[in-house]
């Protein structure tokens, strides 16, 4: 049961946080009146890690699948 519990809740999760922290760099942008080209350099830089975690994700269940090169 907690097994299961957490399989589904973890991504979840997860993608709430991803999520909320999609939402802190637009609020961030807009209260620092950044502009369209500040705030697309702001989410490609403060979005970065976000990337780099769900690409991990990702290339992790590749491998473990066996779909993986």
């Amino acid at each position: 049961m907690q097994q299961t519990f957490e399989t589904w809740i973890t991504p979840i999760m997860i993608g709430g946080l991803i999520l909320f922290m999609c939402f802190i760099i637009w609020d961030l942008a807009k209260k620092s009146q950044a502009g369209r080209f500040g705030t697309i350099m702001l989410f490609v830089v403060l979005g970065a890690g976000m990337l780099g975690y769900v690409l991990k994700v990702v290339i992790t269940w590749m491998l473990e699948s066996g779909n993986g090169v």
